[in-house]
């Protein structure tokens, strides 16, 4: 039986915008490429990098003595231990400020590392140019004064390490507080990056964990932004066509290292996959936004401390369930790029679609509970309060407090 086709309401509006960086570079060894990239940006790089272990493994030296020899100054702005905070960003705005950096023209931000690191380069360009002395508290969404980002940010250049946030590909940066506590977005079309550098070589040396939760950070930015009511059909083609092959290709990343040349080729193929995917879902959530795993995952963050890609790992197959009674044909049809199967049954490919994930998230390392990454029912009704955003905004199924709280606490 052939699979359903979509109905006319599921056909989004043929209306729409596509924000992607200027440039994307892709490729297996690509950042050897960087002298060349670069240039066009600016004559001094503002260095931000990520885990210490790209130090060790000679990538940030590799890529310094790439831009010296393109005759490009490298200035080490900062070195991104965590998830940004407001004092990260706001301490890196007065270095700058004291560089006088903002005021003419020739530097840019180089960030390397994981979505953290990619977010923090991208709001220190975005304070470089607008700070004046102002936190970055308040340019920010949800929690600020309403200002705006009123002068264009520096260029930015962003070197995915993880395959995970897509923030190579993204408008904004989040930003999270512990007093109070929050994590919310500076958000601008200006800070989607002029040039995304893709190397998937650079994910190769991520542990099992950290590939784990990264690479289901993609999926559910993927299926999230598939099924937004916000999806354009540029957005889900471009959704569907990257989710085809990443449960396989996560698996087989998260696997031991490559003992022969065949294993090392389903090594270099799965890191391949998994970066195409974490910088699709990078353009698809700037151009279409996300969902109910999205929202509780940052309130996850705020108040229990479960790193992001975990705690989206954790939501994504609730967020599919509960969102199926109003969108059970599009995620039937998730069916196809999750399994290579379709029965041209709504209800029983829906299922295998969910079930598909669920499979995925026990081979690869990630609970079923939220009792399991140490959330506690007392902090629930914080959970929820923090949930509510520009992520929940975008779900398919409205939903109350109660019914979020209800759905929450039968996760423990």
């Amino acid at each position: 039986m052939p699979c359903p086709t979509p109905t006319s309401h599921e056909r989004a509006p043929l209306a729409f915008d596509l924000l992607l960086p200027r440039r994307v570079a892709f490729g297996w060894g690509r950042r050897r490429d960087i002298g060349a990239l670069a240039g066009p940006l600016g004559r001094r790089a503002l260095l931000v990098t990520g885990s210490r272990t790209l130090s060790r493994l000679g990538h940030v030296d590799e890529i310094c003595g790439l831009l010296g020899r393109a005759g490009i100054e490298i200035v080490r702005l900062a070195e991104s231990s965590r998830e940004p905070r407001v004092e990260d960003v706001d301490r890196v705005a007065h270095r700058l400020h004291e560089m006088n950096v903002g005021t003419g023209d020739g530097d840019f931000v180089l960030a390397v590392g994981g979505g953290a690191a990619i977010d923090l380069g991208k709001a220190a360009a975005a304070m470089a140019t607008n700070a004046n002395g102002c936190s970055v508290r308040e340019f920010l969404e949800g929690v600020g004064t309403v200002r705006t980002l009123s002068r264009p940010p520096l260029p930015v250049m962003a070197m995915p390490t993880t395959a995970g946030t897509g923030s190579e590909a993204t408008k904004n940066a989040v930003i999270s507080s512990d007093d109070p506590p929050f994590k919310k977005s500076l958000r601008c079309d200006d800070l989607v990056p002029r040039v995304a550098l893709v190397d998937p070589e650079l994910t190769a040396s991520a542990g099992a964990a950290v590939t784990a939760h990264a690479g289901m950070d993609a999926i559910t930015q993927l299926i999230e932004s598939y099924l937004t009511p916000r999806a354009t059909p540029t957005t889900r083609a471009l959704a569907i066509d990257a989710l085809v092959d990443t449960p396989q290709a996560l698996r087989t990343a998260c696997a031991s290292g490559a003992s022969d040349e065949a294993s090392a080729a389903q090594q270099r193929q799965a890191r391949e996959t998994m970066a195409r995917a974490a910088f699709t879902s990078g353009v698809t959530l700037a151009n279409s936004g996300l969902g109910m795993a999205h929202g509780v995952a940052a309130a996850l963050g705020v108040h229990c401390a479960v790193p992001h890609g975990l705690a989206c790992a954790v939501m994504l197959p609730a967020a599919m369930r509960t969102n199926r009674s109003v969108c059970e044909s599009m995620i039937a049809k998730l069916a196809v790029p999750l399994t290579g199967r379709c029965d041209g049954d709504v209800a029983t490919d829906a299922a295998r679609a969910i079930e598909a994930i669920e499979s995925l998230c026990h081979d690869v390392g990630i609970p079923r509970c939220l009792g399991d990454i140490g959330v506690r029912s007392h902090q629930l009704d914080a959970i929820v309060a923090s949930s509510r955003g520009n992520s929940m905004n975008g779900n398919p199924r409205t939903l109350g407090d109660e019914e979020l709280h209800v759905i929450l606490e039968s996760l423990l």
